[in-house]
């Protein structure tokens, strides 16, 4: 599903991801851990197509993202990819379903398929009663609900999470951990998280640690 080979990314003399390979199956669910400084956001980003390397192959749904222009990889992104960022960056004025319609709304779906779609995902994530209710409405977890459901809407081939429990207390960051899986279980869904919490990287398929713009041994499966 998401392979990666020889990833190197400098900004000026510093040397963040100093050759990087990767790959994650379909319908894993992964995590990337490490201190702070260890390359794993610039590696989500890259992963994500956000950013580009300055050498290396990345491909996403046996597709060479590195290969595309801008218009061609803003469209791969819209229906390929979906992101769960730490803050929610849900859109204040509107409700949780007019957020969470959005992806498909750019991508031109039918605004009645997208919204079907969108409440199929909210009442999943236990949020049918919240559809008309806007972000300062919602609790952080609620929100954080909202923002996976836009990340899904479009069925994307994998999703990729930075911090998606940074910003939570400990009962909604235990939610938002069953939820990652519980999502894969029902749609057979990717994830790919970036994250300083060790309890949630330990309950993925896979541990992978990041140092000093390296993956710092192997990989750990999960128990």
């Amino acid at each position: 599903m998401v392979t990666c080979s020889e990833i190197k990314k400098s900004y000026g003399n510093l040397e963040v991801l100093k050759g990087i390979d990767l790959s994650i199956n379909k319908g894993e669910v992964v995590s990337i851990v490490g201190a702070s400084g260890a390359g794993k956001t610039t590696l989500l980003q890259i992963l994500g197509t956000l950013d580009k390397p300055d050498s290396g192959i990345v491909q996403i749904d046996g597709e060479n993202v590195l290969n595309m222009n801008e218009k061609q990889l803003a469209r791969f992104r819209n229906t390929k990819i979906g992101f769960v960022f730490q803050f929610h960056q849900l859109l204040p004025e509107f409700t949780a379903l007019e957020n969470a319609i959005l992806p498909s709304l750019i991508n031109g779906s039918n605004r009645k398929q997208a919204e079907k779609r969108a409440k199929e995902l909210l009442s999943f994530l236990s949020l049918d009663h919240r559809l008309e209710h806007k972000p300062a409405e919602l609790s952080g977890g609620e929100k954080q609900r909202v923002a996976v459901a836009r990340a899904l809407v479009n069925n994307p081939a994998v999703v990729f999470a930075d911090e998606p429990s940074g910003n939570l207390d400990s009962h909604s960051q235990e939610e938002l951990q069953k939820l990652f899986f519980d999502l894969r279980s029902e749609f057979n869904h990717t994830f790919v998280v970036v994250t300083h919490d060790y309890r949630l990287a330990h309950m993925c398929d896979r541990m992978i640690e990041m140092k000093d713009g390296l993956i710092n041994g192997n990989d750990h499966e999960s128990e």
